[in-house]
């Protein structure tokens, strides 16, 4: 039996990535990646040569066999993400349920992932939180949203730069304009920026801009 390493990669600034990842990316036997043009970004800045191979939302189903088919014969494989933890709001999910069912071993590094900085810096109660990841795009968005403003934990959100404007409009609606919220973008980049304030005042802040980055919204509870 081989081994599956599930890789934290940094969500910005290249130090972030641990010496026991960069270890372990050297010692695969070659890598799942969701972007190999990205992940080639990395790899090449740590001098790490290594065959990559895509593994992301569009193409997991039919992948998945062949992987634990490999897995099986021995391979060690890592799986890894553009940014952050892979399976947290990034394929990975299937393949290590898939794992479990054939017995293949399955390790999970500790790293980087979006959600903990943006949280921190958020100045709410972190002692218990709720993570959504993105909300639905239209069916079921409302309905998630209308639970959610009921939420007494703080509540943690993933948004795309083009729809931030359109989030925090909709949980003013539900949660009322002086709700408290922290948005984060570009963390640990060069321009991350975390803009702290009621719904309302973040909303005009963000509506005056454009808005580029990973989008890491956190939300006060009621």
């Amino acid at each position: 039996m081989g081994k599956l390493y599930i890789v934290p990669t940094p969500v910005g600034n290249l130090e972030d990535v641990t010496l026991r990842a960069l270890r372990i990316l050297k010692e695969c036997d070659f890598i799942l990646a969701e972007d190999t043009r990205k992940s080639g970004i990395l790899l090449r800045h740590f001098m790490i040569e290594k065959k990559l191979y895509v593994y992301n939302k569009d193409n997991e189903h039919a992948q998945i066999k062949n992987i634990v088919e490999q897995l099986r014969s021995g391979s060690l494989i890592a799986l890894i993400s553009d940014s952050g933890t892979p399976a947290i709001s990034d394929p990975g999910f299937l393949l290590i349920r898939e794992c479990i069912k054939n017995g293949i071993e399955i390790e999970c590094l500790p790293g980087a992932t979006a959600l903990v900085p943006a949280l921190v810096e958020s100045g709410f109660p972190c002692d218990e939180f709720l993570f959504v990841g993105f909300l639905p795009h239209k069916k079921g968005r409302q309905t998630e949203l209308k639970m959610l403003s009921e939420e007494r934990r703080t509540f943690i959100l993933y948004e795309s730069p083009n729809r931030l404007v359109r989030l925090l409009n909709e949980l003013i609606e539900l949660c009322g304009s002086e709700r408290k919220v922290s948005v984060s973008r570009e963390l640990t980049k060069l321009f991350a920026e975390t803009k702290r304030g009621t719904l309302s005042e973040v909303h005009d802040y963000f509506s005056k801009k454009v808005v580029k980055g990973e989008i890491v919204v956190v939300v006060e509870g009621k």
